[in-house]
């Protein structure tokens, strides 16, 4: 891999691949050509959580990390893949980052994961019933014990964000080097401001989810058409913005002058933003995946990411 970006001790590809898409949208037979995909292309840095897909008919939680798992056996990669999990969403418990919590959680999710340690180690939600020192310290502990490489946080104020680092930096215990927010050109004051300036601040790398906005900077949203996906709700609401419709026009525009596809310059600008080290995007098949991965070998003008940037104000 040429252009590896460093997350805490990591060292991964520029395109994160979400699971969310596995034992969800995509059977198991579909979600392994996709990692076959992605692995033959070099990338190595998979996302899922113990809750995907807990909210499809007939699922309980934990069926992505279950087909990753498989696939991960089945092809004898574990040690060449970077896995991030999450816990605190609800399975196998209430939602919360007790240590009880914690403790099964973790337990739960390397055992369908058919490994016995964890690279990257999410809390999905902060818990504000809990001083953040409660769930740094256990999380710590599983760091100590060889079960978590890394952690990192999810869905946190830039506050509570702050305290966390600030205890780990204190007390000398695993410190998160990552977060994970909903970013990308049509949400950019769910990360940019203070939730930013924190993870500057600490060196944490962005991990952004919701990088297509639903699908939405795929491009292939436009008014007047209708597309049947389990996600076209969440992307349509863009198509009634004023900001929406700049975007698609400057996206279109860049990509024209590249030969690329949309979806490969929403996430090129992406993963040019400040702390952003790598964009996360899911694929429920293989011709979904070629866009993505094309974001590794396309580099954009400082021109046309100001244009992008300008449009998406």
């Amino acid at each position: 891999m040429s252009d590896t970006r460093k997350i805490g001790s990591l060292s991964v590809h520029p395109l994160a691949l979400g699971g969310n898409v596995f034992g969800w949208t995509a059977d198991e037979k579909q979600s392994f050509a996709v990692l076959d995909a992605y692995a033959g292309a070099g990338g190595n840095f998979i996302d899922t959580a113990d809750v995907y897909a807990a909210w499809a008919p007939g699922n309980v939680g934990g069926e992505s990390e279950t087909v990753i798992g498989n696939w991960m056996a089945a092809r004898g990669n574990r040690d060449a893949m970077v896995v991030a999990t999450k816990v605190g969403a609800g399975i196998p418990e209430k939602a919360g980052l007790s240590a009880k919590t914690i403790k099964e959680g973790v337990e739960g999710s390397l055992r369908r994961l058919r490994t016995d340690y964890i690279d990257l180690y999410y809390t999905h939600y902060d818990d504000p019933s809990l001083p953040v020192e409660d769930y740094i310290t256990t999380l710590d502990g599983l760091v100590k014990e060889g079960k978590v490489r890394e952690i990192a946080a999810s869905n946190v104020t830039a506050e509570r964000l702050a305290e966390a680092l600030e205890f780990s930096d204190a007390a000398g215990v695993a410190k998160y080097v990552a977060i994970q927010p909903e970013y990308n050109l049509v949400s950019r004051d769910t990360y940019e401001g203070p939730l930013a300036d924190v993870a500057a601040r600490h060196g944490l790398a962005a991990v952004p989810y919701y990088a297509l906005a639903s699908g939405f900077l795929t491009g292939k949203y436009r008014p007047g058409t209708t597309v049947d996906s389990a996600r076209a709700e969440g992307a349509a609401k863009h198509l009634g913005s004023e900001r929406g419709l700049r975007v698609l026009a400057a996206l279109d525009e860049v990509a024209a002058a590249h030969d690329a596809e949309v979806a490969t310059v929403a996430l090129a600008w992406l993963a040019s933003r400040p702390t952003v080290a790598t964009p996360l995007a899911s694929a429920r098949t293989v011709e979904q995946l070629r866009p993505l991965l094309a974001l590794a070998d396309l580099k954009l003008t400082e021109g046309e990411l100001a244009k992008l940037t300008e449009a998406s104000a």
